[in-house]
């Protein structure tokens, strides 16, 4: 790669991104362009894309390997979350590890309907995060409701530290607490929730080496085995989806494309009735909603 010497005093960014980009782009990358800027910003120590037309001051040749290492993770195929170590998800700033999912864009669907409705309840909501990951669903809700509080549950004991640590961060640790356990057990977390939250493994087993390299590389496999058919966790979690709601409470949950009628009808097998849906940003029904049947 062509970088501009070391120690320049005006180094044009688009020295070093458009043959970064080429590269990014020759291995398949569909964001090299956005890629290129991010990892640029990295090594310049700022968050947001560097972009071509920006003088660089005093360039220099730390710098210039610092940003080759980037590009050689990149093309590797981790995405720029992992990377940067945190991931932007409703405007907030959540830290990643080994032991949490990467969360996408799609997840936004439900926290837009759940607040959508909790903002026509009002009231001290008590929230529930099942299977919590970052902390992402219901650090995001618990963001938007000052009255609010919940609590995350999750079978990774990385994955409570990783979300204890995103909510101290954002100033939401006073009213979100985050414990180890499995996400279906009805004695952990308590009971008598208005919201419940859940995004839990709904890929099936087999489908699972066909999906991106940046989520097979890098997100646990346990957030993402959903069993031979990707039902295995509704049929564990939808029970307890039922016992902890409370009268007139909703649990917000994220299916994967497909599955609306197979996890409807497990739910309401469970005791549970659909009320709404939400589609993501494609199109796809990728939030169901549930309310406990009278």
């Amino acid at each position: 790669m062509s970088l501009p010497p070391a120690g320049s005093d005006a180094a044009e960014a688009r020295s070093i991104l458009v043959p970064a980009q080429a590269r990014l782009r020759a291995a398949g990358i569909d964001s090299a362009a956005l890629d290129a800027r991010l990892l640029l910003g990295i090594v310049l120590g700022r968050d947001d894309a560097v972009l071509p037309h920006e003088t660089l001051a005093g360039w220099t040749a730390e710098q210039g390997g610092a940003f080759e290492a980037l590009m050689e993770r990149r093309l590797a195929g981790e995405p720029v979350s992992r990377i940067r170590g945190w991931r932007e998800f409703w405007s907030l700033r959540l830290a990643l590890s080994p032991d949490t999912l990467d969360p996408r864009p799609d997840s936004e669907t439900i926290v837009a309907a759940a607040l959508l409705w909790a903002g026509q309840r009002g009231g001290r909501l008590r929230l529930l995060d099942l299977g919590s990951g970052s902390g992402a669903l219901l650090l995001a809700c618990l963001s938007e409701l000052p009255r609010a509080s919940g609590i995350g549950i999750d079978i990774s004991a990385g994955a409570v530290r990783t979300a204890t640590a995103n909510a101290t961060r954002l100033g939401l640790g006073d009213r979100a607490s985050f414990v180890e356990g499995n996400f279906e057990d009805p004695d952990i977390g308590g009971h008598g929730f208005d919201l419940v939250l859940c995004n839990p493994p709904y890929i099936p087993l087999a489908e699972i080496n066909g999906l991106a390299r940046e989520v097979t590389g890098f997100d646990p496999l346990l957030a993402l085995d959903g069993g031979d058919d990707g039902l295995a966790s509704w049929r564990r979690v939808m029970p307890r989806i039922a016992d902890g709601l409370a009268p007139g409470g909703r649990a917000f949950v994220e299916i994967g494309a497909g599955q609306q009628a197979q996890v409807t009808a497990i739910a309401m097998a469970a005791g549970l009735q659909a009320v709404d849906d939400a589609d993501d940003m494609a199109g796809i029904v990728r939030c169901l909603v549930f309310a406990a049947s009278e």
